[in-house]
């Protein structure tokens, strides 16, 4: 029964993402499938079961880069994107209901993705026919994407149940685990596949996880978490890697495979980036443009990221600047993925990290690593008795107009600073402090009578 259930999970998977598919878990087993040691049975089926997440990735709303995807919708929530979508208001007046369909999706693909790396994990485990080295790159992938995955639930819902093995009948019930736990869990699968991993890239291209990645999320992680000598560590061994990764042009950040990238996200088929796709305008807009007010306030005089990532399209119903970091809108000739992780991050971790340890000269360098790119006068020339408080302040700044656009860096940093409420009440009229954590769908709820609504919903 186990392995008919196992299989059932794992193909199964790819026929709900497919079909987008929101009460996976609802679905009964069927009366006969392959067994699991068939699916295991040689390295390329087991990889192609690995590789079919990221697939569902590029597909799925919350990690795919287009209008129901994190970066759109927690844009929307945050002080970075107008709203023309009669499906996304709910985000940009931060009204959400529980019922919200988009809701629904990114709090439960994650899950399923969870549920279909908890089903290879056991398969990789109870196979022989895999070698050494594939098992172990695949099970360090694994480890990585059920990471990631539960570092936006948690950020995005607050506690959420843990789920760490494919049988749905043990865990379907399983209440809220608080955001301690979640975040140890979310350092344990990545400090296992730390160990697992290489530095190497196995497919040739930068998309799927290596060692760096999973040190690049310890390293976001432990900042979220306020472990800031842990942020540091991790950051800099990333940093450290400088034969592998690189501050490349601003032109050139998003071009696949570009030295700056970390993990990128391959698109769907003959497509380049969604993010291109939703991001560049080329009539009225019919999702989000960016706020007037960010493009016009946010940037430095002489930003050169405001010329390079800030597009404008002006038509008889007004003047619209859109994310410009991603050129291509649509093309089958490929030359972009959806990056997920990139160095500059890391720099702005480390000096973050450093900051707060009042390591004020080193978090400095850090943050003029990113403001020379920008073709900005270092920190240090124009404050040179900076403060600890000042600096910080200069930090959360350049994350602003390093990493907008970008996987709901603003949302969640406003939202780990404390400043939410002083940001976006002026902004939005119905704004109240517990909108910092989205509604837990109403349809988790009516199934598992273990979890509980958050406050304000």
């Amino acid at each position: 029964m186990k392995n008919i259930k196992l299989i059932y999970l794992i193909s199964g998977v790819i026929i709900c993402l497919q079909s987008s598919c929101k009460k996976f878990l609802d679905i009964d087993a069927p009366k006969d499938s392959l067994s699991a040691a068939q699916i295991f049975k040689n390295d390329e089926v087991a990889t192609s079961a690995v590789t079919g997440i990221y697939s569902g990735m590029a597909n799925s709303g919350y990690a795919s880069g287009g209008n129901a995807s994190i970066t759109s919708v927690c844009g929307l929530s945050s002080d970075e994107f107008e709203n023309y979508n009669s499906s996304l208001v709910e985000f940009y007046e931060n009204e959400l209901h529980p019922q919200n369909t988009s809701i629904g999706s990114l709090y439960a693909l994650p899950y399923t993705h969870i549920y279909t790396v908890n089903a290879i994990l056991e398969g990789l485990s109870a196979s022989k026919g895999i070698s050494a080295t594939v098992r172990s790159q695949l099970e360090g992938e694994a480890h990585f994407v059920r990471a990631f995955c539960y570092f936006y639930l948690v950020n995005l819902f607050g506690p959420v149940p843990l789920q760490l093995n494919s049988d749905y009948r043990e865990s379907r019930n399983n209440p809220r685990a608080p955001e301690a736990a979640v975040y140890q869990q979310i350092i344990a699968d990545l400090e296992t596949a730390e160990r697992l991993l290489t530095d190497t890239y196995v497919s040739g291209e930068r998309v799927r996880p290596n060692r760096a990645a999973a040190e690049a999320l310890l390293a976001r992680t432990y900042l979220y978490m306020k472990d800031w000598q842990n942020a540091e560590k991790y950051a800099s061994l990333v940093i450290s890697k400088s034969n592998i990764y690189d501050l490349v042009g601003l032109d050139e950040v998003f071009i696949k495979n570009s030295k700056e990238i970390i993990w990128s996200i391959f698109p769907s088929a003959n497509t380049n980036s969604q993010e291109g796709n939703l991001f560049i305008l080329q009539g009225t807009p019919d999702y989000v443009s960016l706020r007037t007010s960010f493009a016009s306030t946010a940037f430095e005089p002489d930003d050169k990221r405001k010329t390079a990532w800030v597009g404008n399209y002006t038509d008889q119903t007004g003047s619209y600047d859109f994310p410009y970091k991603y050129k291509v809108k649509s093309s089958t000739t490929i030359s972009e993925y959806s990056v997920v992780f990139r160095l500059a991050e890391q720099y702005l971790i480390r000096a973050e990290a450093r900051a707060r340890q009042n390591k004020l000269t080193e978090s400095a360098t850090d943050l003029d690593q990113i403001r020379h790119r920008a073709g900005l006068l270092p920190i240090k020339n124009t404050h040179s008795d900076i403060n600890q408080i000042q600096l910080l302040t200069a930090i959360q700044h350049e994350r602003q107009t390093e990493l907008f656009a970008e996987w709901g860096h603003r949302w969640f940093d406003l939202k780990r600073s404390g400043l939410s409420t002083a940001i976006l009440s002026p902004l939005k009229a119905g704004w109240k402090s517990t909108d910092i954590l989205y509604p837990i769908p109403t349809d988790e709820i009516s199934r598992n009578h273990q979890i509980n609504q958050n406050e304000g919903y």
